[in-house]
């Protein structure tokens, strides 16, 4: 936040009907620019009351502790500093920084960290104050260089120690934690006006304040995408025992994404899955036993092929949990924002397994975004309980993505040269759910294919506003005068959901002819998303093989929004 900001936040506050919250910042130094930061972010998390932040005498920490009046302050602030425990540990005083010095500076900390620990154990114990420990640090008043730790220092950040893990065990008492990012300290500030904070670190410093005094209430549930987010690899189509999270196969940050998934499980965070897969493939893969987070640690499971929002609409309904209460994280941004669309309250956060960085990112996140001062009994008890009742209830119908679909920007790149593209045979051997006839083929098989009388061959390449996905389709058959035979067809479950096998279909009807199609088609373990499209269009389970005449697939064919272009030999 900039300081012009924060003062605009105050000075456009509409505070005349709301009750005031009186809050008292308690420094050693001159604390304006942290006091108007503080006003301006406790402003913006408690817009329901008028923020008033009040200061003491300047130079006087310990005395202004001694001072507080509950009756006129509901919340406190401390932001202990180094020279508030002795003025030579700073800049202002000119008191030595010999070795000679040392000795006595060393016992000044001791008194004057006992000072104020009796100082906070006066103040009632329903007063919630926040403390910052010093976060500038320590003048140069040691005779080891600046890249060595001494055993003065190692004292004095000692005595600061003991007094922080005091401070913890008193309920009323939460210690500020900073990530230092930025330089803290501003000597020209210290010496000309007393205040020896940047105006960043003030504004770093006042924002966490305002987390501890008006904490954000943490997320009850956490629901995730599989594939490529919970492990590596697409279980479907390589296999249960394929998919991986550990360090020899360089992808130890997805088995770190399961771990915390275990520790916010433990902690009470409900945990469910919402992914387009195969049942028992995803079972499969929940076996095994170096999987760190247990498949009992996970309720409910949504392993179909449904549009995720349905999978979540259906665990906010088992949960009895409002969406606000919910994180999805999932690698495609479109299906984020497809969960979005029909959620919005739901937050939802990519995993960008190629992104080391990001990963790191999405752990510390997730951690704050469910981060509770303490774990109950009733935390733990809760998985069990919600699974028990959700014996008693049926999952609610799903909802239309329609208009999700309509926003999508989707653009489709049907391309009749498909055998140039290796990608086509490499989709057409490794995609499993929806696949007509579950066949694979050898390089040579593949190009006699192509190379047979009348043969065509199409592969789809997609994208929208929220990304590419590349070739995710290929289809081969023969085409007659009236018919059309479809005797390859897959499509990467990457892709579903968007109607996507509609436009394959009405894309090559628009190029042939034929007045009816023939789908070569084979029922396999795992080609239940193809059976039930099928279903869609012919109005009964497809037999082996079925045809569909092209009145019929134009007359159930869906609204389709994509925009198509042709690309020819």
């Amino acid at each position: 936040m900039q300081f012009t900001e924060a003062i605009k936040i105050i000075r456009d506050f509409p505070a005349s009907d709301l009750p005031r919250l009186h809050v008292r910042l308690m420094t050693g130094f001159t604390p304006l620019h942290l006091q108007t930061f503080l006003q301006a972010h406790l402003q913006q998390r408690i817009p329901g009351k008028c923020v008033m932040v009040q200061t003491d005498v300047y130079g006087d920490l310990t005395g202004a502790l001694t001072r507080i009046d509950p009756a006129q302050a509901s919340h406190g602030a401390i932001a202990l500093e180094w020279t508030d425990l002795d003025p030579r540990l700073g800049f202002r005083q000119l008191g030595g920084w010999g070795p000679k010095e040392l000795a006595d500076i060393g016992e000044n900390v001791h008194a004057k960290l006992s000072a104020l620990k009796e100082s906070l154990l006066n103040l009632p114990d329903h007063f919630p104050l926040a403390l910052s420990l010093p976060t500038v640090d320590l003048a140069p008043i040691f005779h080891t260089p600046s890249w060595q730790l001494c055993e003065a220092e190692i004292r004095l950040r000692h005595a600061i120690d003991e007094f922080a893990l005091w401070a913890t065990s008193t309920p009323n008492i939460k210690l500020v934690r900073l990530n230092a990012t930025l330089p803290p300290f501003d000597l020209k500030g210290e010496l000309m006006a007393g205040l020896p904070y940047t105006l960043a670190h003030a504004d770093r410093l006042a924002e966490a304040f305002a987390k501890l005094l008006a904490p954000p209430l943490p997320k009850k549930g956490l629901i995730t995408d599989l594939d490529d987010t919970l492990w590596a690899g697409i279980a479907g189509e390589i296999g249960p025992d394929a998919v991986s999270w550990d360090l020899d196969r360089k992808t130890q940050h997805h088995g770190l994404y399961q771990q915390l998934l275990r520790a916010l499980s433990d902690q009470g965070v409900l945990i469910g899955v919402a992914s387009k897969n195969d049942p028992e493939i995803v079972e499969a893969v929940f076996r095994r036993r170096d999987l760190a987070i247990p498949r009992d640690r996970i309720f409910p499971l949504e392993a179909y092929w449904n549009e995720k929002s349905e999978s979540v609409t259906r665990i906010l309904k088992t949960w009895n949990i409002h969406a606000d209460s919910v994180v999805f994280v999932d690698d495609s941004s479109s299906e984020l924002a497809e969960v979005k669309s029909v959620h919005p309250g739901v937050e939802c956060i990519r995993f960008d397994g190629q992104d080391y960085n990001a990963v790191h990112n999405l752990l510390r996140q997730l951690r704050d975004l469910f981060a509770k001062q303490a774990i109950t009994t009733e935390d733990s008890l809760r998985r069990e309980s919600l699974r028990s009742a959700a014996v008693f209830r049926q999952a609610p119908p799903g909802t239309s993505h329609e208009n999700f679909l309509q926003a999508a920007e989707a653009q489709i790149t049907f391309d009749f040269a498909a055998a140039k593209n290796p990608r086509s045979l490499e989709l057409v051997d490794k995609t499993n759910q929806f696949n007509l006839n579950g066949t694979h083929y050898s390089e040579p098989e593949w190009r006699a294919i192509l190379n047979a009388p009348n043969a065509f061959a199409i592969s789809a390449s997609y994208r929208d506003k929220y990304g590419p996905l590349g070739v995710i389709a290929v289809m081969t058959g023969i085409a007659n005068d009236e018919l059309l035979s479809v005797n390859t067809w897959v499509m990467s479950c990457r892709a579903f959901g968007r109607r996507i096998e509609h436009q394959c279909l009405k894309a090559i009807l628009a190029h042939f002819s034929a007045s009816e199609l023939l789908f070569q088609f084979s029922p396999t373990p795992r080609n239940e998303y193809f059976q039930r499209f099928s279903e869609s269009l012919l109005g009964e389970k497809p037999s082996a093989p079925f045809k569909i005449s092209r009145a019929l697939f134009l007359d159930r064919c869906p609204k389709l929004y994509h925009e198509v272009e042709f690309h020819h030999e």
